[in-house]
C-alpha cells in the first residue's frame, strides 16, 4: 500500500470511532421545548465502552479511477441497507418514568381486589402503570425507640418487583383526613411514634379547620421529635438508600400528610426555614443513591435549597390549580425530575365549578396534556382515587395512551442504516467492515435520568443475538435531553476468511437499551424499549428493511 493511502487510512480509523451527540432536531416530532432544552450536546454525552472490535473505515474515494495510477490502491465496494421505522402502535411504558396509581399494599395484585390488574374488571390502566406510590404511617415503620418493622413494606416492594415495577415511598407523619369526630383517638390520625412523645416531645391542640372537631399534633420543631425524625430517616437510609425497588423518597417530615403546611390544623405553626433546610441537609447526607423529593409546599428559599442538594420537587395541585405546573420549571431548569398529582381524584375534579378566583378548575383533557408538557413531568399519578385509574382510563383510553410516550423520556429510531464496506487488501485479501448508523431522538418532554447502554445485535431469524455489533454504549443520566437528537455509529471488522454474517439471509439487526452494561453481559434482557415499530417480547428492537 501506498504511503498516501495508509495516512488515510488511518484518517478514517479516527472518523469512524466518533460518536455525534446532536442538538434539538426542531424538525422532529417531539413535543416543542422553547425554556431550556435547547441545549448543545457534546461527545462527552456519550461514552463508549470495552474494545472487543477493531474499528476500520476505508476512503471511498479510492474506488474511483481519475486517470492516475491506481494499481496499488485497494478498491472498496460498498452495499447500504437502509431500515423502514415506524412508531409503535399502542401504550408504551419504561422504567424511571410514567404513571402511577396508588398501590395500598402486595394485596393490590391479588384477584380478589377489583381494581387491580388480575381484578374482575379487568383494570388496564395498568398496562401505563410503570411503578407504584403510595404512603406508610411512621408509627408502624418505628413502632419503639430503635426498633424498625419493614415487614409490610417489604411484601410491598417484593411484590411490585415481581411485576417490573418500582415503589414511590412517603412515611407520613400525620393526616388529618382521619379526624371524623371531637378528639378522635390519637393513633387514628397521627402517626408520629408514641414513642416520641413518652420522651417528652410536645403536642398542641388543635381545631380542624371547617369543623367543630379538636385533635393533637405534634411540635414540629420540638428538639425530640426532630432527633426522632433524623433516626428515622438515618435507619430508613440504611435499609433502603440505592435500593433498586425504590424509585423516590419524599421528606415527608412536617405537617399534614407531611405536605410541609398545616393549612387544614388551625393552632399548628411549620417551622422556620431554617428548621427545614436543616432537615433537607440531613437527608442528602445519609441518602446518597436513591432520588430525594421535596413535597408540595416547599417553596420560595427552602425550594431553592432543595435543588441545590439535588433534591427535586413534586407539586400535588395540578389542573385544579391554575399556574401550578410552571412552579416544576425550577426543578427541570435544575436537571431533575419533575413530579405532580392532581388536586384529587378524577371523578371528584369533573365536578369543580371552575370559578377562578374562589373555586377550583375542573378535569379537561387540555389541561391534562398541558400540565404534562408545561412541567416536563417524568412521574404523574394517573389518578389518586382508590379505583387505580380505572375510570379515568375508560374515560380518556386512547389519550392516556398517547401521552405515555410523551411523559418523561420517550426513545424514537429516526434513521437506521447498515454498510458494509469491502476493501481489497494485497497482503491480507479482502478487508470486510460492517458499520451501522443510527439516530436516535428523546422525543419525550424530559431527559433520561438513569444511565443507558445502548447495544447493537446481529440477531437470526428467531431473534437470538449472534454478535455483537461494535461496542457498548454509555449514555450517562440527565444528558439525553427532551427533543435532542444523537448520531451512534457501531462497526467491526469481519475475520479474513470468514462469512459475513449481515449478509445472510434470515439475519437482521436488533437494537436494545438495558440500565447496565452488566444486565447485558449476564444475558438478561433489556428494560427499557423504543418508541418504534418491531419490538420483541424480549424488548429488542428489530429493523426491517
Amino acid at each position: 500500500m501506498r504511503q498516501d493511502s495508509k495516512f488515510l487510512v488511518v484518517v478514517a480509523l479516527f472518523a469512524c470511532v466518533s460518536l455525534v451527540a446532536c442538538g434539538d432536531d426542531s424538525s422532529g416530532s417531539g413535543p416543542e421545548n422553547t425554556e431550556s432544552s435547547a441545549v448543545e450536546e457534546s461527545s462527552s454525552s456519550a461514552d463508549i465502552f470495552s474494545s472487543s472490535s477493531s474499528w476500520i473505515a476505508t476512503n471511498s474515494s479510492s474506488s474511483r479511477n481519475d486517470g492516475k495510477d491506481t494499481s496499488s490502491v485497494p478498491v472498496a465496494d460498498t452495499t447500504k441497507i437502509t431500515y423502514a421505522l415506524k412508531r409503535f402502535d399502542g401504550p408504551l411504558s419504561n422504567p424511571h418514568k410514567g404513571f402511577t396509581v396508588p398501590t395500598g399494599g402486595a394485596w393490590t395484585f391479588v384477584p380478589e381486589f377489583e381494581y387491580g390488574p388480575y381484578g374482575s374488571l379487568n383494570n388496564r390502566a395498568w398496562d401505563l402503570v410503570s411503578y407504584g406510590s403510595g404512603y406508610q404511617q411512621w408509627n408502624k415503620l418505628n413502632p419503639a425507640k430503635g426498633v424498625y418493622d419493614w415487614a409490610e413494606l417489604e411484601k410491598l416492594l417484593n411484590a411490585l418487583a415481581e411485576h417490573n415495577m418500582t415503589y414511590a415511598l412517603r412515611v407520613l407523619p400525620y393526616t388529618p383526613s382521619f379526624i371524623k369526630s371531637d378528639f378522635p383517638p390519637q393513633e387514628d390520625y397521627d402517626w408520629t411514634p408514641p414513642f416520641v412523645y413518652e420522651m417528652g416531645a410536645k403536642k398542641i391542640q388543635i381545631d380542624l379547620r371547617g369543623t367543630e372537631y379538636h385533635a393533637y399534633a405534634p411540635v414540629w420543631d420540638d428538639s425530640i421529635y426532630i432527633w426522632a425524625a433524623k433516626e428515622f430517616a438515618k435507619a430508613l437510609a440504611e435499609k433502603y438508600d440505592g435500593d433498586p425497588r425504590i424509585e423516590y423518597i419524599d421528606v415527608r417530615t412536617f405537617g399534614e400528610w407531611g405536605e410541609w403546611h398545616t393549612s387544614h390544623m388551625l393552632g399548628s405553626v411549620m417551622p422556620a426555614d431554617s428548621v427545614l433546610k436543616d432537615m433537607l441537609d440531613y437527608y442528602a447526607s445519609v441518602f446518597k443513591k436513591t432520588q430525594l423529593v421535596l413535597p408540595s409546599n416547599g417553596f420560595g428559599d427552602v425550594y431553592t435549597h432543595a435543588l441545590d442538594l439535588g433534591i427535586t420537587k413534586r407539586d400535588d395541585g395540578f389542573i385544579g390549580i391554575p399556574g401550578r405546573p410552571d412552579t416544576l420549571l425550577r426543578a427541570y431548569n435544575a436537571n431533575l425530575p419533575t413530579i405532580a398529582e392532581n388536586i384529587a381524584g378524577y371523578r371528584t375534579m369533573l365536578t369543580y365549578d371552575d370559578l377562578i378566583p374562589g373555586g377550583s378548575q375542573k378535569w379537561t383533557a387540555e389541561r391534562w396534556v398541558d400540565a404534562i408538557t408545561t412541567a416536563h413531568l417524568t412521574y404523574y399519578v394517573l389518578d389518586q382515587d382508590n379505583d387505580c385509574g380505572y375510570y379515568f382510563y375508560n374515560d380518556n383510553k386512547a389519550l392516556a395512551d398517547s401521552m405515555s410516550k410523551v411523559i418523561g423520556y420517550n426513545f424514537t429510531v429516526t434513521q437506521a442504516e447498515l454498510l458494509t464496506v469491502t476493501a481489497a487488501d494485497t497482503a491480507a485479501g479482502n478487508v470486510v467492515t460492517n458499520t451501522l448508523n443510527i439516530t436516535v431522538k428523546n422525543t419525550g418532554v424530559a431527559p433520561c435520568f438513569f444511565d443507558v447502554y445502548l447495544v447493537a445485535e446481529l440477531v437470526d431469524s428467531t431473534g437470538a443475538a449472534i454478535a455483537q455489533i461494535g461496542e457498548t454504549v454509555r449514555i450517562p443520566k440527565g444528558t439525553f435531553k427532551d427533543g435532542a437528537s444523537q448520531e451512534f455509529s457501531f462497526s467491526g471488522d469481519v475475520p479474513v476468511g470468514e462469512v459475513n454474517l449481515a449478509t445472510q439471509s434470515g439475519v437482521t439487526v436488533a437494537l436494545s437499551l438495558y440500565e447496565s452494561e452488566e444486565a447485558y453481559k449476564s444475558g438478561k434482557n433489556p428494560t427499557v424499549r423504543f418508541d418504534n415499530d418491531g419490538l420483541q417480547g424480549n424488548n429488542k428492537l428489530l429493523l426491517h428493511k
